[in-house]
């Protein structure tokens, strides 16, 4: 590929959730310090929203990862199961070997016994859920019921939702009111503003190895954020692809054409212009329109 053209150890803008690419700027560290907060004082349950493409997967990875060995962590990536489903998902994740067939009532009380046990060893455990909205609404009771687990001091089960903004229609429901209203700490997850692109850039640029001068000019900067609207996925695709198309050309920096060849290639990258742009654009297409009212008229009085 294009890592030694560029001088880089790896490719720094794939997909994949590697934690070592989190970027601790502006409301990603405040997320990730929310989350922390919010878990060591022991609240019940905690929400994390945001668009598709904003990086909850890899703050919820950055979170387990950062967790001491005071925690227990559970991990359920995809929670679109039946209640029962989630019981075994939870009693695999917390090491409980389940056997086939196991009644839901003895489910429970192994999960308990668990958690009671973990408890009394002094480690906290956190359950985080990625994807949340698409949990059934029976499934999100039967994750209030588990939380319900407690000693006289402290809940033995604490509880991260991540999910799309449609999680937040989900628990609008009044099937699952009592669950909202136990959620104590929230935080929206906003794309990238365009001063944080360019750190944003740099940050995963050094981690991937390279050392050398301004690999983006700034034309292509300002069209990369146009194109993105600060998303981080659409950022690392349009990077990704202008990076191919430069090395494909033989040349050592990013340009505006080399960008504007990653837009037209990515269905979900939209460029938009400018607002002046827009207003004489505007302008021009108000002109053009008096113009042709003018002609039609002179026509007809003809």
């Amino acid at each position: 590929m294009y890592q030694k053209h560029f001088g880089l150890r790896e490719l720094p803008f794939s997909l994949t959730p590697d934690t070592g690419y989190f970027f601790p700027y502006g409301h990603y560290a405040d997320a990730l310090n929310t989350l922390l907060v919010a878990i060591r004082t022991g609240e019940g349950f905690i929400k994390v929203t945001g668009e598709v493409g904003t990086g909850k997967t890899l703050l919820c990875r950055k979170l387990l990862n950062t967790l001491d060995e005071h925690f227990a962590t559970a991990y359920i990536p995809n929670p679109y199961l039946t209640p029962y489903g989630l019981y075994i998902a939870v009693a695999e994740e917390l090491g409980l070997e389940i056997t086939r067939h196991i009644g839901q009532h003895h489910l429970l009380k192994l999960i308990t016994h668990r958690l009671v046990e973990l408890t009394r060893q002094g480690r906290r455990v956190v359950l985080c859920l990625d994807e949340a909205q698409a949990m059934p609404l029976e499934t999100l009771e039967a994750l209030r019921l588990l939380t319900n687990l407690e000693t006289e001091k402290t809940k033995l089960l604490q509880v991260v939702l991540f999910g799309q903004p449609e999680l937040e229609e989900r628990l609008d429901n009044p099937a699952v009111r009592q669950l909202r209203q136990r959620i104590t700490f929230s935080y929206c997850l906003q794309p990238i503003d365009e001063r944080g692109l360019e750190r944003y850039i740099g940050h995963r640029l050094r981690t991937a190895g390279y050392e050398g001068a301004l690999l983006f000019q700034p034309r292509a900067m300002r069209r990369l954020y146009r194109a993105s609207r600060g998303i981080p996925r659409l950022i690392n695709i349009l990077c990704h692809k202008a990076l191919m198309a430069a090395y494909g050309r033989g040349n050592r920096v990013v340009s505006a054409e080399h960008m504007k060849l990653a837009v037209r290639d990515t269905a979900d990258a939209h460029e938009r212009r400018p607002a002046w742009q827009r207003l004489l654009g505007l302008r021009a297409s108000a002109a053009a329109l008096g113009g042709l009212a003018v002609a039609l008229y002179l026509q007809l009085g003809v």
